[in-house]
């Protein structure tokens, strides 16, 4: 452990259990792994826990440095108010048990500053928002932090909180961390071995996201695919089972029809994609969350960005290459151009551009 120059450091030897809460997307939750692996390297024998929601969970699930596991359901608010105060009771007194001495924060969530309210650890830490949340989200917590005006890859701004409490990252320590588990490695690996594949020996293309303004041209992929088996590489699209992705992957496989194109879309559990992606030679997708996955299986990567911000959402130590167009606009973080869904610049990003990309990062 590094010293710390900080006046108001935490005395780590009263931390026996640690809450990390992260109330957000797939991606999202996936990007706090290197948290849980520092805490455990920095603060032997502390019991580590965790609360997301509990669709995200998959993220963490056997992750070595995670003790337990809690989980928000969102389907709650459809419930009735007593089934759904029921729920929330239940969640509280599970926390309250755990009596935790460090509270870590990662949104802006409301829920999380009640939370510390409620739990009274002796020490929590958040970012800060000023003109956000005022006085009452900063007495929420004994530490604060910001982070720069510039961009800041989101794996950096989540150990940001570990920095502003003297708990000081080691470089090996901050890649990402998903564990596929023993069942999904069987089940996946039989899929391959159904459709003849071994390791290293295909390409993986993941052409969706479930935000469409993140979204590449249909015709682009299927372009890029045509090149790629054209030189000899066997190719597997995968998608989430959402129709709308569904249909995206119909609509390219109808245009390389005559192409032995092996599909997985729409079937596989996130765990499984974990284990695909990571057999694959590498992986050709979009700003989401099955691009995290392959930084986390050290695949690598070609990702074409749009609206987002590569700066703070690119693929996280791993090769890879990130192919955007020199839009003066972008990142706008809008849903498409005048909201539309579709944005310039990623449509007018080049098929032969992403294939120079696969061969470029090949070799």
């Amino acid at each position: 452990m590094k010293e710390s120059y900080l006046p108001d450091a935490i005395d780590l030897t009263r931390v026996k259990r640690v809450l990390v809460i992260k109330l957000r997307h797939f991606g999202d939750v996936l990007l706090t792994s290197p948290v849980f692996t520092v805490l455990a390297n920095q603060i032997p024998g502390a019991e580590i826990d965790a609360l997301v929601y509990s669709e995200t969970s998959p993220m963490l699930t056997d992750h070595p440095a995670l003790s337990q596991l809690h989980c928000i359901d969102r389907n709650w608010k459809k419930q009735s108010i007593i089934t759904q105060w029921g729920h929330e009771r239940q969640l509280l007194k599970n926390l309250r048990s755990r009596q935790y001495d460090l509270i870590i924060h990662l949104t802006e969530h409301a829920r999380g500053a009640r939370l510390v309210r409620r739990l009274k650890p002796a020490y929590a830490v958040a970012q800060s928002y000023p003109g956000k949340r005022g006085r009452w989200w900063r007495n929420s917590f004994t530490h604060t932090y910001r982070i720069p005006a510039r961009s800041r890859h989101t794996v950096e701004v989540h150990l940001d909180a570990l920095r502003r409490l003297g708990i000081y990252p080691a470089v090996e320590d901050r890649r990402l961390l998903l564990n596929p588990g023993a069942d999904a490695e069987t089940k996946a690996t039989e899929l391959l071995l159904r459709n003849g594949l071994k390791q290293g020996e295909y390409l993986l293309i993941h052409p969706t996201s479930r935000w469409m303004f993140k979204g590449w041209s249909r015709q682009g992929f299927a372009e890029v695919i045509r090149q790629l088996h054209d030189m000899g590489h066997k190719l597997v699209l995968t998608s989430s089972p959402d129709p709308v992705e569904l249909e995206v992957v119909e609509q390219i496989k109808a245009d390389v029809a005559e192409l032995p194109i092996i599909d997985l879309a729409g079937q596989l559990s996130l765990k499984e994609l974990a284990v695909i992606v990571d057999k694959a030679g590498c992986f050709i997708g979009l700003d989401s969350v099955p691009m995290h996955i392959a930084a986390a299986m050290n695949t690598p990567c070609i990702a074409l960005f749009g609206p987002s911000d590569e700066q703070s959402w690119g693929p996280w130590h791993v090769k890879h290459k990130v192919l955007t167009t020199p839009y003066p606009c972008r990142p706008c973080g809008l849903d498409g151009c005048g909201n539309s869904k579709l944005s310039d610049c990623l449509m007018t990003i080049e098929s032969k551009e992403v294939t120079r990309a696969v061969v470029d990062i090949l070799a």
